[in-house]
């Protein structure tokens, strides 16, 4: 009897839940028939949601690409690098901002060789002194920074030559007319390609021999890398800008930075700050005052700029996902549109005996499908966008699973909080007065 019992049991719950399966199976497919029967409505309320999921998507995506990318160029120079500028870079905007203010001073030749000569833990030091110049070659021209520079700079700052040599403490003592070229400049000066070492220029109508051609470093936030030409900084300072390198106090001449690199990450602390210390003395700053310089190092560098970039990848994230929140909004207007449209075969089907929750729960499949397809359309959309803008901009982006799984669960939840209210309204319908409706 027991056993009689137990089977009748058995047989009850599996026939209730076979019933649900197949209620469940037709709302899906009347859900379905509905977006179908109005193809071009229901495209065009995906695609407010496609192009939502797609902007996060491509933004998040650049915005880590660039973020490493820039990270990689600092940390190529390693942590022991330190740089001094002239002026007091100061970092502004409260609340977490990262405005900047320079307020300008000056270096000189002087300053350099004193911390070169009197600062413990330097390895290796150099200076450079940056102008723009007009290159030109057999009728072909390219404006670009010429940079006057030490013979250390090519260690300290890491940039290699690809073929020909560097400068020599003796090319910067006899002030000799030679320049090293960035791949940019080569490229526009040498068109048809060949070796354009031992090839005579004109840097300002002066006469220069090129020496030797730096290897590819690409583009930064700052612009293209390539797009230099390095001579001597005596040169540079004697020859090409004789003018505006005068005026230091003592007749010493202006330099535009100089870089130093500490022996380690213990001594990088100490070069910093008997650097400030001996730069202090030499421009006579009293006690409380401000440095007219500024001295970071390259780990600085790379937290401030990651920072930076963090934060303008979040604003820019969230400004994308507005677009999100309009999407939804058009879910709402089409399902209300369609629930007023569809009122007549409401009634009909809760004066039959339909309940509320099943009307309730084919218009939320609808916009829950709806939002879902659309997100999965974005997630393309933003991948080969994201793809485009680092192809076209020479970098990496950085798609992630999990800004993918943050869009799609987004617009998701966009198309449940949007489709609730139509849905509502129409499992609220009155079958009396739906019938009536014309």
């Amino acid at each position: 009897m027991i056993r009689s019992h137990r089977r009748w049991i058995a047989v009850f719950e599996q026939h209730v839940a076979k019933r649900k399966n197949t209620v469940l199976f037709e709302i899906i497919r009347l859900a379905f028939r509905t977006l179908g029967s109005n193809k071009p409505r229901a495209f065009l309320t995906m695609l407010g949601i496609s192009i939502g999921v797609g902007a996060v998507i491509t933004l998040i995506a650049v915005g880590a690409g660039v973020q490493k990318y820039i990270t990689g160029q600092f940390s190529k120079a390693g942590t022991t690098l330190i740089a001094v500028v002239p002026g007091r870079v100061s970092r502004g905007g409260g609340g977490g901002g990262a405005a900047f203010g320079v307020q300008q001073a000056a270096l000189t030749i002087g300053d350099f060789r004193a911390v070169s000569q009197n600062v413990d833990g330097i390895t290796s030091s150099a200076a450079d002194f940056l102008r723009v110049g007009n290159l030109a070659f057999e009728g072909h021209t390219s404006e670009v920074s010429v940079a006057g520079v030490t013979s250390g700079y090519s260690a300290v700052r890491n940039w290699n030559i690809k073929i020909g040599r560097f400068f020599d403490e003796t090319d910067g003592a006899a002030r000799n007319r030679v320049v090293i070229l960035g791949q940019t400049v080569v490229n526009d000066l040498f068109p048809d390609g060949g070796d354009p070492v031992d090839s005579a220029i004109l840097i300002n109508n002066q006469t220069f021999r090129v020496i030797g051609v730096m290897e590819v470093r690409g583009s930064t936030f700052a612009g293209d890398q390539d797009a230099i030409a390095l001579v001597p900084l005596d040169t540079a300072q004697d020859r090409l800008f004789a003018d505006a390198s005068r005026g230091a106090v003592g007749g010493e001449k202006f330099i535009s930075n100089m870089y130093l690199q500490a022996a380690d990450d213990n001594a990088r602390d100490v070069v910093k700050q008997q650097t400030s210390e001996l730069l202090r003395a030499r421009h006579r700053i009293g006690d409380g005052d401000d440095n007219d310089f500024t001295v970071v190092t390259s780990g600085e560098l790379i937290n401030t700029f990651g920072a930076v970039l963090g934060v303008l990848t979040a604003f820019l994230g969230a400004i994308a996902a507005i677009s999100l929140i309009v999407g939804g909004i058009g879910i709402m207007n089409i399902m209300l549109v369609s629930v007023t449209e569809r009122t007549r075969e409401i009634g009909l089907r809760k004066a039959i005996g339909a309940k509320p929750r099943i009307i309730l729960s084919q218009f939320l499949i609808e916009a829950i499908f709806l939002s879902v397809m659309g997100g999965l359309v974005g997630v393309v959309v933003g991948v080969a966008g994201a793809w485009g803008i680092g192809k076209a901009a020479s970098f990496e982006p950085i798609v992630s699973l999990q800004t993918i799984a943050l869009a799609v669960g987004f617009s998701m939840l966009v198309g449940l909080v949007f489709g609730v209210y139509p849905a509502r309204q129409a499992s609220r319908l009155s079958p009396i007065e739906a019938l009536r409706y014309e």
